[in-house]
């Protein structure tokens, strides 16, 4: 199999494998809404995850203050942190049981620290606006978008953008931002347009949701927390390439973030991903 293949990140000077590796589960297993229950990986496991995803290609690895402890626990076990391109967020914590939303300029600049510290890191590849559904008021009426840019421009981040909620954020923010995160997969394309718009920009896009937080799969039991035994089944094969086929067609798509704690489906994943870049660029090259 062909090594997975590397994008620029817009025109943020980035370089980001095709496909990201999505850590929520890693540190977070209340209030989620994945098909089934899972159980958080000891650190052993993290390490050979991280391990893996590095061998198979990846460098692209997002996180969150929401997501429980996963900052932390990359913070300590992740390697070669130079090898990496760590994707964080801001604006939505997880505390009680509950998410709660804060945009202000006070906040951002103390979620921003407070993840260098957590990360073990000097600086953040990317922090993304983890939007509550009001995306446009977000962007209109706080100081998140001018306050990560001043962070940007003082080294604390290399990039910034939104993980947004509706094509009416997301195309406010392509102009303004450097990265969109937009939802897609082949039940749910309202976000095309933000897509499209981005790609039209050069500003990068990573694309959450790819197997609908992993209920386009649940009949397959592709996402189990554990291994199973043996290949993924015939039906999961051809729904995971299918999906990452028609999410790679789409023009201006940088990398498909997927969050997986099992190391079977990691490899299936990569090995789908590299084969459906590869088709649709022939196809592009022969239309």
């Amino acid at each position: 199999m062909a090594a997975l293949p590397r994008r620029p990140l817009g025109n943020t000077g980035i370089d980001v494998s095709c496909l990201g590796l999505g850590t929520v589960k890693l540190g977070r297993s209340e209030g989620v809404k994945y098909p089934g229950k899972f159980t958080i990986p000891d650190d052993q496991a993290v390490l050979a995850l991280l391990a893996q995803a590095q061998a198979l290609g990846i460098n692209l690895i997002d996180t969150a203050p929401a997501y429980g402890n996963s900052e932390e626990r990359l913070g300590r076990l992740m390697q070669q942190r130079q090898d990496w391109v760590i994707c964080s967020k801001t604006g939505e914590e997880f505390v009680g049981g509950k998410s709660t939303f804060d945009f202000s300029a006070g906040h951002t600049r103390k979620s921003v620290e407070r993840s260098l510290r957590r990360l073990n890191t000097d600086y953040l590849d990317l922090v993304l606006v983890h939007s509550d559904g009001n995306d446009v008021g977000i962007i209109e009426q706080t100081d998140c978008f001018e306050t990560l840019a001043r962070c940007r421009d003082q080294g604390k981040i290399r990039a910034f953008g939104i993980s947004g909620k509706t094509v009416a954020g997301g195309l406010l923010a392509a102009p303004l931002c450097d990265v969109v995160m937009v939802s897609c997969n082949p039940g749910y394309t309202d976000e095309l347009e933000v897509i499209q718009r981005a790609g039209d920009l050069h500003k990068g896009v990573l694309i959450k949701k790819a197997f609908a937080s992993g209920h386009a799969l649940a009949s397959s039991r592709h996402d189990q927390a554990q291994p199973t035994p043996g290949r993924p089944t015939d039906d999961t094969v051809d729904t995971v390439y299918r999906t990452l086929r028609f999410i790679f067609a789409q023009p201006g798509v940088t990398s498909i973030i997927a969050g997986t704690i099992n190391p079977a489906h990691l490899q299936h994943n990569v090995d789908a991903a590299t084969r459906a870049v590869a088709v649709t660029v022939a196809e592009r090259h022969r239309g």
